[in-house]
């Protein structure tokens, strides 16, 4: 059986876009079959950057996710805006309970 998969990215984006692009990923990413946890945090000290933390029961969760007519929908929506990408990093979440 897989283990549970995490994944922490920054992305950067197009300045004074920041709002739009987490609203239309925030929408895109709604319902996505064994995601446990989908965040995203405005970075405090660079308004062009974003942090999306994510938490899947596994790593083909995640993989089957990115087909998704709903992400892929975001991602096109708001690609305009992507400048790049920062850290990654692909993590293990031990899980309460």
């Amino acid at each position: 059986m897989e283990e549970t998969f995490g994944l922490i990215g920054q992305m950067k984006v197009a300045e004074g876009k920041r709002s739009e692009v987490i609203a239309a990923l925030l929408e895109g990413t709604s319902d996505m079959p064994g995601n446990i946890a989908y965040m995203i945090a405005e970075d405090l000290e660079d308004p062009t950057s974003i942090w999306i933390t994510e938490v899947w029961n596994t790593r083909t969760d995640h993989a089957n996710s990115l087909q998704l007519p709903s992400v892929q929908a975001a991602i096109a929506k708001v690609r305009e805006h992507i400048t790049g990408f920062g850290t990654r990093v692909e993590t293990r979440p031990v899980l309460r309970g």
